[in-house]
């Protein structure tokens, strides 16, 4: 049988309400008194209801964590970074994934407020606003990792991602390439992608002209970077080099490059995004840029507490710095 606050009342002499309020570091109680009962529950055996707990908390030190795709290698540093966070003040994380889909992000972010989370961070789908307002607006706070969601009640980290695209496409035209292909990953529109914008900034900068046909969109997994690689140097074989949205989609292309009989980076050059554990085992090794995954996971937890800590403050976005790590693949 369980132990219970009224078994701990019994044994330290207490009443129950002052064991609520030692547990729950509440009121003004001795200091005799705090450390009696606290002896009393390490004897015991005694674990707190978090559910009763958080009936006078109003917290449940539980937050969510919904990632876009759980199988892809960008996440887990950026889980670990929220989740060594969280557990530092006591805290356990929900992981959820979301696929990508704005009714899986949906029915998580419902399944998380039914759930009472504190918070959540989240890395959005694309056209998942509606869903993210409805969350910040009627249950807790929500911080968006990489996303401009700007809504009472929620804040953001983002990663200098443009910046990240024209270090790349700087760096490839600097070692004289002017037909560069981008792997452009998945949005709407490419308009609306930053990466697009970065690598599109620095062609112009340098005279060069964006063609709209060799930034080739599609999910950002290995299978879609072969394709798109394939299919931009049979129609246009005068690009040298590629500049890719993630590893991923940079993995990919290496691989058609191969099949093509086109030699990396002699016959054309490869730069990738993120910088993951796989980056550096590619054959070659894919010059990329670097993002800091457990940093960006670390300082969305960070700014959730910060949200907890201060509710009705507004935050300013926190943006994260990028580096391109060269390697032999451009």
């Amino acid at each position: 049988m369980s132990v219970t606050m009224r078994d701990v009342a019994r044994k330290a002499g207490v009443s129950i309400r002052t064991v609520s309020r030692v547990v729950n570091n509440q009121g003004e109680i001795s200091d005799e008194t705090r450390q009696r009962v606290l002896a009393t529950i390490e004897e015991s055996g005694y674990r707190p209801s978090k559910v009763a707990r958080a009936l006078v908390t109003r917290h449940t030190e539980t937050v969510g964590l919904v990632l876009g795709d759980i199988a892809n290698p960008f996440f887990p540093e950026v889980a670990r970074g929220v989740m060594d966070t969280a557990e530092a003040r006591g805290y356990n994380v929900f992981v959820c994934n979301s696929d990508g889909d704005v009714e899986q992000q949906a029915r998580i972010l419902r399944s998380l407020a039914d759930h009472a989370v504190d918070g959540v961070i989240i890395y959005p789908c694309f056209g998942g606003g509606d869903n993210l307002r409805a969350f910040a607006e009627h249950h807790r706070p929500l911080v968006a990792i990489n996303c401009f969601f700007d809504y009472p009640g929620a804040s953001r980290v983002m990663i200098d991602t443009r910046r990240g695209a024209n270090l790349a496409v700087n760096y490839l035209i600097d070692k004289g390439h002017t037909a560069i292909g981008m792997l452009a990953g998945q949005a709407p529109s490419l308009n609306l992608m930053r990466r697009v914008r970065g690598y599109r900034d620095a062609l112009r900068a340098h005279g060069l002209p964006f063609v709209k046909e060799w930034a080739l969109s599609g999910p950002p997994v290995v299978e879609r970077g072969a394709e798109s690689t394939r299919q931009l140097l049979t129609q246009y074989p005068q690009i040298t080099a590629i500049f890719a949205y993630n590893d991923l989609l940079a993995a990919g292309a290496i691989q058609a490059c191969k099949a093509l009989g086109r030699r990396v980076p002699d016959d054309c050059a490869i730069v990738g995004y993120d910088d993951i554990p796989l980056a550096a085992m590619l054959a070659p090794p894919l010059t990329t840029v670097h993002v800091d995954k457990y940093e960006l996971g670390r300082q969305a937890m960070s700014r959730l507490f910060d949200m907890l800590d201060n509710p009705g403050t507004s935050f300013p976005p926190i943006y994260l710095g990028v580096e391109l790590v060269v390697r032999e693949s451009a």
